[in-house]
């Protein structure tokens, strides 16, 4: 029998394209990319209310997370170390409000006493005040600016209060059930998301993004919350030594504070500085508060942070500042908490997924090239 020959189909080259074609296309991918991070910004932004402690129960759980795994060691189920977890972290947050709450409330009392006493105190300060008020006349002159007249409804505090209590609560409730459903299935998650991925490559990306994320997230937020407890105990025995009234509670607030790099600071020596104005007869001696907060701090900042977390991050400030920025504005004083959390997760993503790109965790790059 003649042997059939089988004929190859022809070969199409397409004309190479050109300069303008390959920029359309580009910018077609670019625009794709920006349309979807204004829709997730916009999503995040219009789904606070349910995300925000949905959030918070991830980042906690993620701290909690070890602390789980560890009892799991030991043949505990899952959704029952989950639960010691949860509980212990239920009791800690509730023995640490309960000794703020006395002189927390003592303090909240005192706020016309306070605010009367700083008036009386700054009026040192009357002068460069009179100059910044005729400055502002005169901007108001050059602007065209009028006053704006504000009136305040007396019983608006009364029915706010009585309006978001069912929000808080339901927000509350929302936080505590996904920090224990997280935990307790935290592994069945992460099985559930790698059956999704289609091919080997991407379910061993997906894998290391889960373990980078989890690695990242708990020794940062352990790592911090040590650091931060041993300053609010350092600076709460030093205003007590100052003879600070409530000294307890402002090393409690440190401890707050300290979790919201930059700003926490901030806050701190903006409260420290009105506590030693009402309690002392001198501007320096009022400054006192504030100088050995400002010291513990910069010890802490310089010294102690990168000794312990240093070992495994260095964030780069400029990262930090842009992410703190961004959450505050999205979801406010929790979205300060979540931000470096939610960085170093967008960290491991893009690690992952673009080899060889540095966003400012330094030692864990180096800990890729070993």
């Amino acid at each position: 029998m003649p042997s059939r020959t089988i004929k190859k189909a022809p070969t199409v080259r397409l004309p190479p394209k050109s300069n303008f074609e390959i920029l359309l296309t580009r910018g077609a991918q670019v625009s794709i990319i920006f349309i979807g991070i204004v829709v997730t910004v916009f999503a995040l932004h219009a789904g606070e209310f349910i995300l925000t402690p949905i959030g918070l129960g991830v980042v906690i759980g993620l701290m909690l997370g070890p602390l789980a795994s560890r009892l799991e060691r030991f043949k505990v189920p899952p959704a029952l170390s989950a639960a010691i977890v949860f509980l212990l972290f239920i009791v800690s947050v509730g023995i640490f409000a309960l000794l703020i709450s006395s002189p927390l409330s003592f303090w909240l009392q005192r706020l016309p006493q306070i605010w009367a006493q700083l008036a009386t105190q700054l009026s040192d300060l009357k002068g460069p005040l009179e100059t910044f008020k005729s400055m502002r006349d005169q901007l108001r002159q050059v602007t065209g600016g009028e006053g704006v007249s504000v009136s305040v409804d007396e019983g608006m505090g009364v029915e706010t209060m009585a309006t978001l209590a069912p929000a808080v609560i339901a927000q509350v409730l929302l936080f505590f059930a996904s920090l224990y459903f997280f935990v307790a299935t935290r592994y069945q998650t992460r099985t559930a998301i790698l059956r999704v991925c289609f091919n080997r490559r991407l379910r061993w990306r997906v894998a290391h993004i889960f373990r980078d994320v989890e690695r990242l997230v708990s020794q940062y937020l352990l790592s911090i919350t040590v650091i931060n407890f041993a300053e609010g105990l350092t600076v709460g025995i030093g205003l007590y030594l100052l003879g600070v009234p409530s000294a307890p509670l402002w090393g409690a607030l440190a401890i707050v504070t300290n979790f919201v790099p930059f700003v926490g600071p901030l806050v701190m020596v903006a409260i420290l500085f009105a506590v030693g104005l009402t309690e002392f007869d001198t501007l320096g001696a009022s400054l006192l508060p504030v100088a050995l907060y400002l010291g513990v701090n910069t010890i802490e900042g310089q010294f102690v942070t990168p000794l312990v977390i240093g070992r495994t991050m260095t964030l780069n400030p400029f990262v930090v500042l842009l992410a703190l920025a961004f959450w505050i504005w999205l979801w406010g004083a929790i979205g300060g908490f979540i931000a470096i959390p939610a960085l170093l997760v967008g960290y491991a993503i893009i690690r992952n997924v673009l080899p060889g790109v540095n966003w400012g965790v330094d030692e864990l790059d180096r800990q890729y090239e070993r």
